[in-house]
């Protein structure tokens, strides 16, 4: 499996897209980043076209197991941020 793409390539790649510099790339990566953190923190949606749906799930209280110990104990409830895969991605990878 090849090493994922670090923040910095990730840049680079997109200042190249752009046509722009690093600096503005890296403004635009962090504002869209900031976007969709208040949007999902906030119990929205964001969709990403070709991309996915990234988005927030509550999950109810439950009984858990510590696995050192054994011993069973109340969780609970929480957030988590879940993302739909978009077709058009699942496709332009198998095939």
């Amino acid at each position: 499996m090849a090493k994922p793409m670090t923040k910095t390539q990730l840049v680079a790649a997109l200042a190249e897209e752009m046509g722009a510099d690093k600096k503005t790339a890296g403004s635009a990566l962090d504002a869209v980043v900031s976007i969709i953190t208040r949007e999902v923190g906030g119990g929205g949606a964001v969709t990403l076209p070709g991309i996915g749906k990234i988005y927030c799930r509550e999950r109810p209280s439950r009984m858990v197991r510590n696995p050192a110990t054994g011993e069973q104990m109340q969780k609970d409830a929480d957030k988590v941020v879940k993302m739909t895969i978009a077709k058009a991605l699942k496709d332009s990878v198998n095939g």
